[in-house]
């Protein structure tokens, strides 16, 4: 059956209807021990529509919306208008308090690079990658509030409970290692749609989303409850527990129609099991070089908590995990300054931008950059005009995301705003395109990978995007 097929019948309601019953469960059974076959999984790993340029992605969430122009889209018209009206109506905004003129960028831009892209003094060491990154400066989102703009980028809806992107790339392509889960987000906000932003929503529950920690939690108080994956049960006596579980769950399946909970909780047990081999030793970040922990800022306070996501995601995706995200957020919405730009946007640069280049360099430095997808980005931009005095509204017309790796050109700008860094003007890249782009880098056409559900066949892109192929290396 392919991906994009509905099964006309489970198997449990087969069974059940069968005038065979457990006569052929037994049967099946004999049959699975002279073969050596087993249920089908649903995280095999499967073969992609088309050859990718990236078999993984790692996606760097800044929950609360980097300001472009402040950061990776230099404006010198704003200096030159600094405190002068916006010459033209504001479009629907977030919060309409205290609204000044246009605001110049308390930081200087500078080229880095043979690519010369100017990149602001926020980020000086994301800058010295400047010709592996490609910037996307004109995406498009649809929700000037943080809870429909951070669906809508990572489910591809502002409104509806939607599958993540990363649960549709696992099931468009299974996961690499069956012994750790093909989607992990670490530290995730719980604020602003919360799970709902790695869920599977309405695709089987074997393609959600693994938490490790949230937000709320430091990655120092992170490493106890790790220890705590290893069982103080013997590995045999642990099977003959799981055994003896899922024979009942199974029992319980097929009493009634197919599950989709039961089927995830299944599942679930069964990697939770296998996880105890591997888990450990992945997340055993004190194995790597002091050069390495260095490299990640983890020597230093401010940048630790991010340094560690970041070192955690690469060792996750030398393991197989196909979709990793890193969340930057402290439970409230850490990029989202309405006041105190300047203070506020300089200490959050401060906590990313070493672990950030580390981690692009360490990825480079391993041979892992030309299949990993890096992107990063937040659920919006922010506006050219003042709020409050000092800070910046929500902006989702036109702001700067970037990708590093993957099959994407290194070194290059593409898309652009106006000369204010309000509106998207050249080669507008609405959060739609920005997904169909990031599936076909991944070897999947986003109009083939489809579900059906109620009534009718769902993809992660709904009926638009587009792929931006001038970026395609």
């Amino acid at each position: 059956m392919s991906i994009n097929e509905k099964p006309l019948i489970s198997r449990r309601t087969a069974l059940r209807q069968a005038c065979c019953g457990f006569g052929m469960l037994g049967l099946t059974g004999l049959l699975s021990q002279l073969s050596g076959t087993e249920p089908p999984n649903p995280l095999l790993p499967r073969s992609p529509h088309f050859p990718a340029r990236a078999k993984r992605v790692i996606f760097l969430f800044m929950h609360g919306g980097p300001s472009s122009v402040d950061t990776f889209d230099h404006k010198p018209e704003l200096a030159k208008y600094d405190g002068k009206p916006l010459p033209f109506k504001r479009p629907l905004t977030f919060a309409e308090g205290k609204v000044g003129g246009l605001m110049k960028s308390p930081w200087e831009f500078r080229p880095y690079g043979q690519s010369g892209i100017e990149v602001s003094d926020l980020f000086p060491y994301i800058g010295s990658c400047i010709d592996d990154i490609c910037m996307l400066r004109s995406i498009v989102g649809d929700s000037v509030a943080h809870g429909g703009a951070s669906l809508q980028l990572h489910t591809g809806s502002n409104t509806f409970t939607r599958p993540a992107m990363g649960s549709w790339t696992l099931y468009g392509l299974g996961s690499e290692n069956q012994n750790l889960p093909g989607f992990i987000t670490i530290k995730p906000t719980l604020a602003h749609g919360g799970a709902k932003n790695w869920s599977s929503a309405f695709l089987p529950t074997p393609y959600q989303g693994t938490a490790l920690g949230n937000a709320g939690l430091r990655a120092r108080d992170l490493a106890e409850p790790i220890e705590n994956l290893v069982s103080n049960l013997t590995p045999e006596f642990q099977r003959f527990e799981l055994d003896m579980l899922q024979k009942m769950n199974r029992r319980h399946a097929l009493a009634g129609e197919y599950d989709p909970e039961l089927e995830g909780r299944i599942q679930a047990f069964e990697l939770a099991f296998r996880m105890q081999t591997i888990a450990p030793e992945a997340l055993d970040i004190g194995k790597e070089s002091e050069e390495t922990k260095k490299l990640y800022g983890l020597d230093r306070e401010e940048t630790y908590d991010f340094g560690w996501q970041c070192l955690l995601a690469r060792r996750f995706a030398e393991r197989g995990v196909r979709f990793i995200q890193c969340t930057h957020s402290t439970g409230k919405v850490q990029w989202d300054q309405h006041t105190e730009l300047y203070r506020v946007h300089t200490r959050n640069a401060r906590e990313v931008d070493l672990p950030i280049a580390g981690l692009l360099k360490d990825l480079k430095a391993r041979g892992m950059l030309k299949d990993t997808l890096v992107v990063w980005g937040g659920e919006f931009g922010r506006t050219p005009v003042a709020q409050e005095g000092d800070g910046r509204d929500h902006n989702p017309y036109g702001y700067t995301m970037w990708m590093a790796g993957g099959g994407v050109k290194g070194g290059f700008a593409y898309g652009a705003t106006d000369e204010f860094g309000y509106y998207a003007v050249e080669d507008r890249m609405h959060l739609h395109d920005l997904h169909a782009t990031i599936l076909h880098l991944m070897g999947l056409d986003h109009t083939k990978l489809t579900y059906y559900y109620s009534g009718r066949n769902f993809r992660l892109t709904d009926v638009a995007g587009n792929v931006a192929h001038k970026i395609l290396a």
